[in-house]
């Protein structure tokens, strides 16, 4: 348990940090084939989601804490919150845009380690401008 349970939180933090570095191949990788994440079903339906939500953003960061794991064989369940900073862009540039949630995720072990089979997000308090999430 304690080796799935630092490696789904190091992959919790390497989606976090992909998703800062705009590294869709990346976040990509980490999905499952019938991942259903932010809405979307699939990889790229999913990536493609994200992109158009961060699409006319400036910075982000991800900050993750507070991590419970539960392993059951080759399923894994991870509840995460979740402080997240959007910096606006463009028009939006001195704006800003935080919300503080947590997620619930879904993880199978495959032959190449674990992987996002779904995604969900709770938003629990928002700050700022949300407008700062839709592109120019």
């Amino acid at each position: 348990m304690s080796d799935d349970r630092t490696a789904l939180v190091e992959l919790l933090a390497e989606f976090a940090s992909a998703t800062d570095g705009r590294d869709w191949a990346t976040i990509s990788g980490l999905l499952t084939e019938d991942c259903v994440a932010y809405g979307a079903r699939g990889p790229e339906a999913a990536v493609r989601r994200m992109r158009d939500h961060l699409g006319g953003v400036g910075p982000t960061q991800h900050l993750l804490g507070n991590h419970r794991v539960s392993v059951t064989g080759d399923e894994a369940r991870t509840l995460t919150y979740a402080r997240v900073h959007h910096v606006g862009a463009g028009p939006m540039a001195g704006s800003f845009y935080e919300c503080l949630g947590e997620y619930d995720d879904r993880w199978v072990r495959t032959d190449t380690g674990w992987r996002l089979r779904r995604r969900a997000f709770e938003i629990r308090v928002s700050l700022g401008d949300p407008a700062v999430l839709r592109p120019a």
